[in-house]
Parts: C-alpha cells; structure tokens; sequence
C-alpha cells in the first residue's frame, strides 16, 4: 500500500497543547496509508517527534510584524517549505499552529498541494486582541487559502468564517495512557508527601502553564474563599512559565497565595513532564481559565476519573455534561465557583460517580481513535487516489 506523505507544520520549539496533540495524531495515524513528516524548529517538538520515527525537517519560522523584513521572511520560509513538500512527494500540507499557517498556506500554493489548516484557538494571538478587525481580517484570508479547515471545537467553528471547508474535530486522548495499570500511584503518594498534605485533606487542583489566561488568580480567590467552610482543603497548582514568557505573572501569585493566607494550604508543582500522579491526587479538578479552543486537560482530567468544575463558557459545555461529569456555572463568578466545588467536597461520593462518568464520556468521545479516523476520512477525501 502507498505511504501518502504529509508535511505538518508547527512553529514552535517547546510542547504546549497543540504540539502535544500534534505528536499524538501523527502517532496514530495508520503508517500503511501515510507518511508524516514536521517541519519544526529545533527544541523539544522536533526531538519528540524524531524520537516518535517523524522525519523532521529543521526550519525556524519567525514571528510576523507586518514589516518589510517580515514579508521577507514569509516569502523565503514559504518558498522552502514548498520546496521540502515537493522532494518528499507530499499529498498535501498541514499547518498546526497560527503563525505556521501563515507559512503553510502560502507554501502550499506554491508546491500546488491541498491546505489543511487546523484552528486550535478563539483568536490569531494567544489572547482576545484589542483591535478585532485585524483577526477576521487573518481568518477570512486563511479560510479561503484552505482546502479544509479543522476547528478542535464547536465554539471555535463559530468564530470562523467559514462554511463549506470548515469541519469540527475534536481533540483526543491516547486513554491507555491514563489507565490506573499506568498512573504511576506511588508517585501520587510521593507528590502528597511532598506537598505536606496530611492524609485525610481533600485536594483541589487545576493544570496549566502560569498564564494570567490560565486562570491561577481566580483558582486562588476562590481558595481564599473554601478556607472557611472546607478547612480539610488543600489546593494543588500545577504548570509555570512553560515558553519562558519571563513576566511577573508567577511573582504576582505568590504575593496574592500569601495575601489571602494560603501559603499553608497551596503547593506549587511547577512545570510537569507526567501530570497523571498530580491529576491522581486530586479529589476534584478545576478550570478557572478563560475560554480555550478546546482544553485538553479538562479530558484528562475526566479520564483519570475526576469531576470537572469550570466556567460554562467556549467549548466546556462540549467537553463537560453540566451535573453529570461535572458543574459549570456562570462566567467570572469566583463565588459561584468556589460553591461548586464545595459541593463536590461535603458529598464525596457523588463527587465520585461524577468522575466515573466523566471516564465513560471520554471513553465514548474523546478517544484519539476516533480523531484520527475522521481526520484519515478527511486526508482520504481530499488526496483522493493520489
């Protein structure tokens, strides 16, 4: 059978989401029909992938600024990526982060392949721009340069442009990962130990890098808030400054931890290579971030058998059954959250059967199988016999 080659494209060095979703789906893909190939800078993307048997094409692709010399550069990368596309013989291009879909897209003109481009997130920047005219202007212009376009979400769709080329696929997880034969329970016992909790606490946590977007200040407002009516708490905040944004976001919520009184009852993982034992750890998961494109680890959350409680806002409805698998309540209501989640604590066992749900409700939808055998069905479609 033919290998079909695919030339991914993702600008960055380190693993956030997307390059971690990327990894996966070129992992899963069925190597009889295609061959992946990356197109990454030099840093932890490429290595994993090399490691994972990706061939990686070494390329950096700079951040664009509307300058001469930006224009430059775009013209130059895109050049070279067409010229990688053709000396591989690929089908066609997929672009998996914003800023490479700049590349890709012109690129994929040029070589005269099909251009899948997959929208991971609300906006062109990482967060809500201050002037809005210069995204839709950015989305208009991808939407009509794709062939397909692969919003990871419903709410993502809605905020595009597109209508004809544009399908939902949501991201998945590899669920033999996060089995308990492989969650690794003594480290769980460890990372207690290391926080100090005493045995009997009950652990509330949330997962992401150190991001004013993450949520980490309001996770600490409503903790300030539980210390009264929960005094068995304790709180676990795990990620920090994964691209070394190097502001002082971090020193902000030590200041605020101290502030409301928390330093006793808050432990700080930082950056975690493995987060299953930490998520293990946790009686309840928490989500105080803004709206994502998707947000993977709410998944994960829900697959190691822990009730979500977020804001109902973006997709969080399409990732968590309201009252089933978790609670979502009003956006920005720290009280209403921190209501929530004290439910779940004064009712364990419900706290527990909302879990249990949430691993059934992953198993049935959010399987990387799933993803991948609609993503195959797509590339099929558009590659044809080719």
């Amino acid at each position: 059978m033919t290998h079909r080659p695919i030339l991914f494209v993702d600008h960055a060095d380190a693993l956030g989401g997307a390059e971690r979703s990327l990894l996966l789906l070129t992992t899963f893909l069925d190597r009889d029909r295609w061959q992946p190939h990356l197109i990454a800078p030099p840093g932890t993307l490429a290595e994993e992938a090399e490691a994972a048997g990706i061939p990686v094409h070494v390329q950096v692709l700079p951040r664009l600024r509307g300058s001469s010399r930006s224009l430059l550069d775009l013209w130059q990368q895109a050049v070279r990526i067409s010229k990688t596309a053709r000396e591989i013989g690929a089908v066609l291009v997929h672009s998996n982060t914003v800023r490479a879909t700049a590349y890709a897209a012109l690129a994929a003109r040029l070589a005269a392949l099909p251009f899948v481009w997959h929208m991971r997130d609300y906006w062109l920047s990482e967060a809500e721009p201050a002037s809005k005219w210069p995204d839709r202007l950015g989305k208009f212009i991808f939407c009509r340069m794709a062939t397909r376009v692969f919003a990871i979400s419903h709410a993502v769709a809605g905020v595009l442009p597109c209508s004809a080329n544009l399908s939902v696929l949501h991201n998945g997880i590899d669920l033999s990962y996060f089995d308990e034969a492989h969650t690794a329970a003594g480290n769980t016992a460890s990372l207690r130990k290391a926080a100090g909790f005493p045995p009997q606490a009950q652990i509330v946590g949330m997962v992401g890098r150190a991001r004013p977007l993450k949520g980490q200040h309001i996770f600490l407002q409503m903790a300030g808030q539980l210390r009264a009516t929960a005094p068995r708490c304790r709180f676990l905040v795990v990620g920090g400054d994964q691209f070394n944004v190097g502001d002082d976001y971090e020193a902000h919520l030590m200041a605020l931890s101290s502030q409301l009184g928390l330093d006793e009852q808050v432990h700080w993982t930082g950056q975690l290579d493995d987060v299953r034992p930490a998520l293990e750890a946790m009686d309840i998961f928490v989500n105080p971030g803004v709206p994502e494109g998707f947000g993977l680890v709410n998944v994960e959350a829900m697959a190691m058998g822990k009730p979500v409680v977020a804001f109902d806002h973006g997709p969080l409805p399409e990732i968590v059954a309201h009252g089933e698998t978790g609670l979502l309540v009003p956006p920005g209501d720290t009280a209403a959250l921190a209501g929530a989640v004290a439910r779940l604590l004064q009712d364990p066992a419900h706290a527990q059967r909302m879990g249990r749900a949430g691993r059934r409700r992953v198993e049935n939808l959010f399987r990387i199988e799933r993803t991948v055998n609609e993503l195959e069905a797509h590339y099929q479609e558009l590659v044809g016999t080719a």
